[in-house]
């Protein structure tokens, strides 16, 4: 087996990144016309800069709004948008979804892609993976495209302007990297881009978990204040860049299966993909045996910042053995990640953990 280490073309962090936004795209050879796939907030927040930004670089552009969710109807809408325009290239601006559906499109049509997060909700921004769920909010599918993106721009300054809840569901998706690639490294596993793991990303997946613990309260703080700090500078990096790269090129585990699996109690969606990430990072621990002081750093950690430790953090308090059988047996699907695990897994074993977890966090 091959060892495959998947990046973005090129990645730019830090205050005021868009207004550079022109110029790196003119630096990659991309000249327009571009279609920027935004939703509401980046709408609000960056339309002016797009507008001096790409006008000094004279390149054409239009702005095509996000139905919201990353779902195949979402991604004809944008196809045809794309098609209808001209365009050249594919901007997802916004959170994960936005990114999700215009990572899609773009390489359905063959396109440069370019991701612009104004979240650091998630580490969807740098990887050739779109999570699609159906129009209701299920998880339906990872869907794997031929090309990462050509160019990450994470403009700080924006990222300082979104609500704090955003930033927290995002380290609640990091947290999920370091635990999901050293199981996929023990294991000898293929990671998402089908080849063995490299040494270069099982240890971005670590500085990943210790960036999380040394830098989270700071960086929540900061966007309390809306204010740009060099903690809030660190995580936005583990957050997008770290999480991205490790998750990708060392693979995924447990958590994000019970990410997934959760997705089939309506009560949970209206929580974010990291929140449920958190709590799959809880339960994938207690799958494993981890030892306790571990599972006591980890849930010391999500209580400080606010990630849910519990199922009545995700709406689940009164849930019944139904409804947790059938998140146990959604997580354990043919082709989920819980199969990454060094051990044979069934629902049986996922409801247990689920239950356990659960205890473990109402402490």
């Amino acid at each position: 087996m091959l060892s495959v280490f998947s990046s973005p073309g090129h990645y730019v962090q830090g205050r005021d990144a868009t207004a550079a936004l022109g110029e790196e795209l003119r630096r990659l050879g991309i000249d327009g016309p571009v279609l920027i796939v935004a939703g509401s907030s980046a709408r609000r927040l960056l339309s002016a800069t797009w507008e001096r930004s790409l006008g000094e670089a004279k390149i054409e552009y239009s702005v095509h709004p996000s139905g919201g969710e990353c779902s195949m109807a979402e991604i004809g809408r944008i196809t045809d948008a794309v098609r209808a325009s001209g365009s050249a290239a594919v901007l997802g601006a916004g959170g994960g979804k936005v990114i999700d559906s215009a990572r899609a499109v773009a390489d359905d049509l063959g396109l440069p892609m370019i991701s612009c997060p104004t979240t650091a909700s998630s580490d969807a921004p740098c990887s050739a993976l779109s999570v699609i769920y159906t129009d209701a909010g299920e998880f339906e599918a990872y869907q794997l495209v031929r090309r990462n993106p050509a160019l990450v721009l994470v403009d700080t300054s924006a990222i300082a302007q979104a609500p704090a809840r955003l930033l927290v569901a995002g380290m609640g998706d990091a947290l999920a990297t370091w635990f999901e690639a050293r199981t996929c490294l023990a294991g000898h596993v293929r990671n998402m881009r089908g080849g063995a793991s490299t040494r270069s990303a099982g240890a971005l997946a670590e500085l990943c978990y210790r960036t999380l613990l040394s830098d989270g309260p700071q960086a929540l703080a900061a966007v309390h204040t809306r204010t740009v700090t060099p903690a809030l500078e660190r995580i936005v990096e583990a957050n997008t860049l770290l999480s991205g790269l490790g998750f990708e090129s060392s693979g995924l585990a447990a958590a994000h299966a019970v990410h997934n699996g959760l997705t089939a109690a309506p009560q949970t969606h209206p929580f974010l993909h990291g929140e449920k990430v958190a709590f799959g990072v809880l339960t994938q621990l207690v799958l494993e045996g981890a030892p306790a002081d571990e599972i006591d750093t980890v849930l010391d950690f999500c209580d400080h910042i606010g990630l849910p430790t519990s199922l009545a953090d995700l709406g689940l308090a009164d849930a019944d053995r139904e409804t947790l059988s059938a998140i146990a047996t959604r997580a354990t699907a043919p082709g989920e990640t819980i199969h990454n695990e060094p051990f044979a897994v069934d629902a049986a074993m996922v409801l247990d953990a689920l239950c356990a977890a659960d205890a473990l966090g109402g402490r």
